[in-house]
């Protein structure tokens, strides 16, 4: 049975990490981060919004089309916690049936809006064939923009085999994330890590 909680790192002697990106997709930054992960040979998973997948549906499928996952945020952000089941569950499907529209696939992976979850959100996500996705990270609080250096002096310290890393790339400026996840991928490449994605990184957990 699926375990009730975030997954916030995957254990694995692998050097390989998530880096994930949410309330996209954007024009703009999400465009960016496509270039830096070609630039880098990775992948990166994009938790999306299924009101920005209906906004900017062709930036969603370039996403798949180069190899990205695209995952589950709901279809327009809400706290799951604060709906009935039914909304919450609707909220899921929603989306989930606009990211199939895009990739053709079921979708695998979810993380929830604000980290709003409680055991019945975690049960409905496993029902529905997730895995519900946390960040090792969220001290770096880069959706507040916090500057630069901010963002990577709370990230570097969560570096280890198997980490997943969580970013934005929609909703608001992200010119700050841009730019620390520019130097954090060009300094874990240095160091031989790999750029997988959430799902990759979940196949490459050590069964001991």
């Amino acid at each position: 049975m699926a375990e009730l909680s975030l997954v916030h790192r995957v254990p694995t002697r692998e050097k390989a990490v998530a880096f994930t990106f949410d309330d996209g997709p954007h024009p703009v930054y999400t465009q960016q981060l496509l270039d830096i992960f070609r630039k880098a040979n990775g992948k990166a998973t994009f938790f999306m919004i299924g009101q920005e997948i209906d906004a900017f549906g062709d930036i969603a499928a370039e996403v798949h089309a180069v190899g990205h996952e695209i995952a589950n945020h709901t279809y327009c952000h809400p706290d799951l916690t604060k709906l009935t089941l039914e909304e919450a569950r609707a909220e899921l499907q929603q989306a989930d049936a606009r990211i199939r529209q895009v990739t053709g696939k079921p979708v695998l992976t979810f993380r929830p809006p604000y980290f709003g979850v409680n055991e019945d959100i975690l049960s409905l996500a496993v029902e529905l064939g997730y895995t519900s996705i946390g960040t090792v990270n969220g001290e770096a609080k880069d959706w507040e923009q916090p500057g630069v250096e901010f963002i990577l002096d709370h990230t570097r310290p969560t570096i280890q085999n198997g980490s997943i890393f969580m970013f934005h790339d929609g909703y608001g400026e992200r010119i700050q994330t841009m730019e620390a996840v520019r130097v954090l991928v060009d300094e874990l490449a240095t160091e031989g890590y790999r750029f997988v994605t959430v799902s990759e990184l979940l196949g490459l957990a050590d069964q001991t």
